[in-house]
């Protein structure tokens, strides 16, 4: 066995233990300790469409930089939400697809991602005598407009939730759930004013137009406050992370909402594991009847092809997210990459027909395939490539899932054609144990 051929069949075994390593065990979750990331239509879960008020956003900037600026925020909190792998495209001009994966409480979640999260205070509203109007109900009349204090430069100032270092869940000494905030500098300025004119008096804590709570303003505060209110902890966080994320730089209306059932991704993957594997089953009694021991090197490059491809998936699960278009792709690509290997099978059997040793129909069966091989399969990357960008332009993301999957797939597949299946020829070839032309699916 020449050295070559040694190292390589080194690094294949390497790479393949390091592939089962990333898979197995097999669990509840299909591979690995962690799972594959299943997408929506796979696991089930919620999807969101909005459409954005572009005519309501600030006039300094561009329509693209409002809804970039809305889709990182919505991000923020989806991620806080705790959202697995969520999707949150464009989607034309003014529209936002979320996608969430495994979320149910689809309420919790279009008032966590539609909210702006825009914190205020409001003073009391005072007669002519500067006392607290009160109304026909008994209770303190609020200022409709924003408290106000003096910058730091001299410029009257709303104090608002853009002054916000940081808002965290907690607890008061009673135990119930509050959100502690604190201010930057310029926001305790403004801050350590409306609380000295307030003191002893309420003041109302505002969230996007709705009075949270009305506390008494006992000492002069600077830096850090707290926000208390009839909150369970949920409450508490999610509000937390609407702060924390900002207002929304444009308005959004919710025009579609929908639940994707987990069954139905369940028996989706049932059925396409199912088909998998019955057209994996013909596909290997082809090779082996047809091509012989060429076609049992074959399948044993597929099982690699298929270790490597799965193992991809797991290892880089924030990026690869597996749906059923993608699994359509899996398969797909698994068939590409057998034909790949009859391309090279049919070049030896002409070879050896001809009368060449079988070293040199190897070498010459795989150096005249690869212009065939190559140009295949870069067409189908470059389709791939068309397909993603698509995709992505025009909102269809399992689109994009599908051509992301083929590509990495014929990629793997050309690499198990070229260096595998020819490594494994090689020395099948180099050990002199089966010369007979049959072996090789020719007939003498």
């Amino acid at each position: 066995m020449r050295r070559r051929n040694t190292v390589l069949l080194v690094f294949i075994i390497v790479l393949l233990g390091s592939s089962l390593a990333a898979i197995l065990p097999v669990s509840s979750n299909l591979l690995g300790p962690d799972g594959l990331t299943l997408g929506l239509d796979l696991r089930g879960g919620s999807q969101l469409l909005y459409q954005a008020d572009l005519t309501r956003k600030d006039p300094g900037v561009t329509d693209e930089q409002a809804m970039a600026s809305a889709i990182e925020k919505i991000r923020r909190r989806v991620d806080e939400f705790g959202a697995a792998e969520p999707t949150i495209q464009k989607q034309g001009t003014d529209r936002i697809l979320v996608q969430l994966p495994g979320v149910q409480d689809i309420t919790r979640a279009i008032r966590l991602i539609g909210d702006t999260g825009l914190l205020y205070f409001l003073e009391l509203e005072l007669d002519a005598g500067g006392n607290p109007v009160i109304d026909d109900e008994g209770f303190y009349v609020f200022r409709e407009e924003p408290a106000t204090a003096s910058g730091t430069d001299g410029q009257e100032r709303e104090l608002t939730g853009q002054y916000l270092r940081s808002a965290s869940p907690d607890f008061d000494q009673f135990g119930a759930p509050i959100v502690v905030f604190e201010w930057n500098s310029e926001g305790a300025h403004l801050f350590e004013q409306i609380t000295r004119r307030n003191l002893q008096r309420p003041l109302a804590i505002a969230i996007d137009e709705q009075i949270i709570s009305t506390p008494t303003v006992e000492a002069v505060i600077t830096e850090r406050g707290q926000i208390q209110g009839r909150f369970t902890i949920e409450e508490a966080r999610d509000l937390s992370n609407q702060l924390n994320s900002g207002a929304l730089d444009v308005p959004l209306a919710l025009i579609d909402e929908r639940d994707v059932d987990a069954t139905l991704g369940a028996d989706s993957i049932n059925k396409s594991l199912i088909a998998a594997g019955i057209g994996l089953l013909l596909l290997l009694t082809f090779m082996l009847v047809y091509y012989k021991l060429p076609g049992a090197i074959a399948c044993i490059s597929l099982g690699i092809y298929g270790a490597i491809l799965l193992a991809i998936f797991n290892t880089f699960s924030s990026y690869l997210t597996l749906t059923l278009p993608g699994i359509a792709a899996f398969i797909l690509s698994l068939g590409m990459a057998v034909d790949a290997n009859v391309l090279i099978f049919e070049r030896l059997k002409e070879e050896l027909r001809a009368g060449r040793t079988l070293h040199a129909a190897v070498e010459t069966g795989f150096t005249r395939a690869w212009s065939a091989i190559r140009d295949s399969n870069v067409t189908t990357l470059i389709a791939c490539l068309i397909l993603f960008w698509l995709g992505g332009t025009f909102g269809a993301f399992m689109v994009r899932g599908f051509a992301l999957t083929l590509a990495v797939g014929v990629a793997i597949s050309m690499f198990t054609a070229i260096i595998v299946t020819r490594t494994f020829l090689r020395i099948a070839v180099s050990t002199k144990l089966f010369t007979n032309l049959r072996s090789y699916g020719v007939r003498s």
